[in-house]
């Protein structure tokens, strides 16, 4: 959804933008324990090129099927943001990079971010809000 604003229409994709990160998160931390893993993150987004309202095709990705009978999961990304294979600092004997607490570090770290760019659209809105206003009588 568009709202012709371009700063509102920037503070939505960021929003979808760190909405999807927490996503791969998420899956991330599920998979602490599945031998092989190589944890995910989503490509930083170029706030210039936001800015401009270009984005380019997103993919999609899931969560790692070790077994047959494990159910195949496929998630959308947000529009223009790219999977990218992230390896923590460490890799255990099994061949599993997930750190769990670097994970909940960009866990936190997107949530404020979020936060942030809802306060920021909360503010936005309400300044729209106010513009729009019929004279008082």
């Amino acid at each position: 959804m568009t709202t012709g604003i371009s700063l509102l229409d920037a503070l939505q994709n960021r929003m979808g933008w760190l909405s999807g990160r927490q996503k791969v998160v998420a899956e991330n931390v599920a998979n602490a324990s599945t031998p092989g893993f190589k944890p995910h993150d989503l490509q930083a987004q170029d706030f210039g090129q936001l800015m401009a309202g270009g984005s380019d095709a997103g993919g999609q990705m899931g969560m790692m099927v070790t077994n047959a009978m494990h159910i195949q999961m496929q998630n959308p990304l947000p529009s223009g943001a790219k999977e990218i294979t992230a390896p923590d600092s460490e890799t255990t004997m099994d061949g599993n990079s997930v750190v769990m607490e670097e994970q909940m570090l960009k866990m936190s770290e997107s949530r404020q971010q979020f936060e942030a760019a809802v306060g920021f659209y909360e503010k936005s809105m309400s300044l729209v809000r106010m513009a729009i206003k019929a004279p008082g009588k």
